[in-house]
């Protein structure tokens, strides 16, 4: 039986890149999106040109009813789930400084960025144990990925509220990784740097800038295939041995050096 992802956010950017990579492996993919149907059918298209299969499910991870559908719609066309990928997230509305920031932005960014994946992370992780319980050890090694950012530990004081969920999502991977690992499950952490994608494009002058001037250590912009390739080596059971484990995606920019 072919092994199922199911990847939120994952009609553009970096989603999109993994989506189609997962589906080059020809495993089954379903494609979540919040709002742009076409988007998410191309993902679907290119992922089964690529040799796999592919589901588009429509869902705000932020409220209940519709992760419960999402999950629901995935086990009623493949009846597993092998991979999770948290990568669904929004940026604030506006930049505000900490000390003039609303809290409409604030539970915007909460609800979506990490209160909808740790309750959707909650949902999966309970199918995957009774799988776990049911399929074979050899033919079912389930993982969990959560794609957080650098800002997970950087502060930009100009979107706290963007920061203060990414740092929350690196302590969900911990929580989680603790939990499941007598059931075989292991969780990561993916926290990409500065990639290439309509997210980052309104910022793309400062990033070139700021690349060119040394930020990261390999002088280049990230792009969604980077952080793709870490997340096959996941879906492929290459770090059996590792789980709670931060995979920096960065281009170097953790580092600290003189």
């Amino acid at each position: 039986m072919s092994k199922v992802a199911l990847v939120t956010g994952g009609s553009r950017g970096i989603g999109r890149g993994i989506a189609e990579a997962i589906g080059q492996l020809k495993w089954n993919v379903v494609v979540n999106y919040a709002a742009n149907a076409a988007a998410a059918q191309e993902a679907v298209a290119a992922i089964r040109l690529a040799g796999g299969d592919a589901l588009a499910v429509q869902a705000d991870i932020s409220v209940a009813a519709d992760r419960a559908n999402l999950v629901a719609q995935t086990l009623q066309k493949y009846g597993r789930i092998d991979l999770l990928v948290n990568n669904a997230g929004v940026a604030p509305n506006v930049r505000a400084d900490i000390l003039d920031a609303g809290e409409e932005s604030f539970d915007r960014l909460i609800n979506i960025n990490l209160k909808g994946p740790y309750f959707l992370t909650q949902l999966v992780a309970k199918e995957m144990v009774t799988l776990a319980g049911k399929l074979p050890k050899a033919d079912y090694t389930p993982a969990i990925v959560t794609v957080s950012s650098i800002s997970a530990y950087t502060a930009s004081v100009n979107r706290g509220d963007y920061c203060v969920a990414k740092a929350g999502l690196a302590m969900l991977t911990k929580l989680f990784a603790v939990r499941l690992a007598e059931y075989g499950i292991n969780v990561y952490e993916i926290r990409p740097g500065v990639i290439a994608t309509d997210m980052t494009g309104p910022v793309k002058e400062k990033y070139d800038k700021l690349i060119a001037e040394g930020l990261t250590p390999i002088t280049r912009w990230g792009q969604p295939g980077d952080i793709a390739k870490a997340v096959t080596a996941v879906a492929q059971n290459l770090l059996p041995f590792s789980t709670g484990e931060v995979i920096n995606v960065d281009g170097g920019y953790h580092l600290h050096w003189l």
